[in-house]
């Protein structure tokens, strides 16, 4: 990336906490801007993998995670130059803006606060009035204090119930010298549909354009976007020396349905930049993959909803394990499980996998498991040496009730604890539960 244009100025929209309708607002002034005639550039602080689908339809291009736990300097300055082409930036945050891995190494490590600092965008906090009026101002101000370097552009006050209640949060807000952006009043519909991971999947939404375009007319009514526009700002100069990694294959087959859609965007980008194809296909729909990929690779999603279904896939199954005799398969979560022996669903009812791995997974019996994970490879998986050290996210309910096979890597999660999903590995097929977001020398 060239210095001598500086990247286009940004904002990130976060707050105190998850649920107080940050991911509304983010739609809602993504499509705003982009009918403002804008090129936007969308990101995802952190490691979240659904919400970028939806930053997509709202703006009509791929929005990529940024993630300062996971990614080094580098990788991070060369994700974030997609915005090169761009008007403004607008990043949504995860969790509450200060939340990060804590416990060990530096505080909020790997937060939406952490990732507005590296790139220099003032945050707009969207604070859940409800319950309370000029008390709010005292959220406010604390998450402005709390780190005094940080750019704070100001707030959107979220389900306010009255002009009355608006009158009270705004005079606390004004107390507090917080700047209002926007206040939006409580309303009932503008929620989005959730399953067991989070929000249900882009795909899925029943009637999610019409979703979008709502909720941009209920910004373009409650919030002043001149104001938000002028409040974007950016680093002066862009991060240096980064560059995506390359990809595991030159011809990749990549599972893509409802069963299998969480891919990470910035992989996508790397593998297609790297020259590589990908030849998208779909087990659900039967669809073998292409017979002359040199990798399939069976991406997360949600395999435990169509356990059925996939059982029934023969000619997927079959071609899937012609490729495992001569050429890799991996697998991650959702695409592990789908390697395995088998899979339990909610109900109890044991479905046959692939059968390319021994692992037996149960969602009946379900346990959750969330967090970063480090792991080091004690044998190579399609693009990683043996001794590789990657850096991933796990985030799944589902339980191994067997695992035979030789473990693929050493696991632990942020903090350095032995993480107990190990991945597997027999022959050609590998597969982990965490999700790869990239190597610890990407973009060295």
């Amino acid at each position: 990336m060239s210095d001598r244009t500086p990247p286009p100025p940004g904002l990130m929209i976060s707050a105190p906490a998850s649920g107080t309708g940050k991911t509304t607002v983010m739609l809602g002034l993504l499509r705003a801007l982009v009918e403002d005639g804008l090129t936007v550039q969308p990101f995802k602080s952190g490691p979240d993998y659904i919400d970028p689908a939806f930053h997509r339809a709202a703006s009509g291009r791929a929005s990529f995670n940024l993630d300062s736990w996971a990614m080094d300097e580098g990788l991070f300055g060369a994700i974030a130059g997609a915005s090169e082409d761009a008007d403004i930036c607008v990043a949504e945050g995860s969790m509450g803006l200060y939340d990060g891995v804590a416990t060990k190494g530096r505080l909020g490590f790997g937060s939406s606060a952490e990732t507005a600092g590296l790139m220099g965008w003032p945050v707009v906090l969207v604070i859940d009035v409800g319950g309370q009026a000029q008390s709010a101002a005292a959220t406010a101000l604390g998450f402005k204090s709390y780190a005094p370097d940080l750019p704070f552009a100001g707030v959107i006050l979220n389900r306010v119930a009255s002009p009355r209640h608006e009158r009270l949060a705004r005079a606390g807000m004004d107390r507090a010298g917080i700047d209002v952006l926007g206040v939006l009043p409580r309303r009932g519909d503008l929620t989005l549909p959730e399953r067991h991971l989070g929000l249900v999947q882009a795909v899925e939404h029943p009637d999610l354009d019409a979703a979008i375009a709502g909720y941009a007319a209920f910004l373009r009514e409650n919030v002043d976007l001149p104001a938000i526009r002028a409040a974007a700002r950016g680093l002066d100069k862009r991060m240096e020396g980064g560059r995506l990694p390359p990809p595991p294959a030159q011809r990749i087959a990549l599972a893509q349905d409802a069963a299998f859609s969480f891919t990470y965007p910035h992989l996508l980008k790397s593998w297609h930049e790297g020259g590589a194809e990908v030849l998208p296909f779909s087990p659900l729909a039967d669809e073998a993959p292409d017979p002359s990929a040199d990798l399939v690779w069976l991406p997360g999603g949600y395999p435990e909803l169509h356990a059925g279904p996939l059982a029934a896939a023969t000619r997927f199954m079959e071609a899937l394990r012609r490729h495992a005799e001569t050429k890799p398969v991996h697998g991650e979560c959702g695409g592990y499980m789908a390697l395995g022996e088998a899979l339990i669903d909610k109900d109890g009812t044991r479905h046959r996998m692939a059968g390319l791995l021994g692992l037996v997974t149960s969602y009946e019996k379900r346990k959750f498991h969330l967090g970063y994970r480090r792991a080091v490879l004690g044998a190579p998986m399609p693009g990683q040496e043996a001794g590789a050290v990657l850096r991933g996210h796990e985030f799944h309910y589902s339980t191994i009730l067997d695992q035979p096979d030789a473990p693929l890597a050493e696991v632990f999660d942020a903090d350095g604890g032995p993480v107990p999903e190990t991945g597997s590995r027999r022959g050609r097929v590998t597969g982990t539960f965490f999700h790869l977001i990239a190597g610890e020398d990407a973009g060295a």
